[in-house]
């Protein structure tokens, strides 16, 4: 494995982030569910990803789906975001950890086996700090780490 760090200041997102607060209780809200959930870091992470989706790479808000569940050798398992293409392929798959969790080998396994089932173009895992992107070549049985996250399709074509 030879990931590329890609350079990304999810930071700057953060005054898009809607926050409230009910009884102590500090909340987010979610653009794409169209609700609020309570403040986690890594709720807080997958949001800021959203926010760089929607803003900085043209991703389309109504193709973005936000922790749904799949089943994977009879398993119940949930992804964080899948991002559909023009056609409604799944295009990207994106792993969210939170700052504390440093992104290893087990977090591109996590993200790998969700992907049997999903066979997306693109893998993503970020923990707000680190981010890692690489394209997926099924053909060839391999991957190859990108220097930057991919644009959505009707964006780049």
């Amino acid at each position: 494995m030879n990931p590329k760090n890609i350079k990304i200041n999810l930071l700057k997102y953060t005054a898009k982030i809607n926050l409230k607060n009910e009884k102590g209780t500090v909340y987010i809200f979610d653009p794409i569910r169209g609700r609020y959930f309570v403040q986690t870091p890594e709720e807080v992470v997958r949001q800021l990803t959203v926010q760089y989706l929607l803003n900085d790479k043209g991703f389309n808000k109504n193709k973005i789906a936000i922790e749904r569940m799949l089943v994977i050798n009879e398993r119940r398992k949930r992804f964080d975001i899948l991002v559909y293409g023009t056609k409604t392929e799944p295009f990207l798959l994106v792993e969210c950890k939170a700052p504390t969790v440093p992104i290893s080998e087990d977090t591109f396994h996590q993200i790998a086996t969700y992907n049997l089932a999903l066979k997306v173009a693109y893998l993503l895992v970020t923990n707000g700090i680190d981010v890692y992107c690489c394209k997926m070549d099924y053909a060839e049985q391999s991957y190859e780490f990108l220097h930057d996250v991919p644009f959505y399709p009707e964006v780049s074509s």
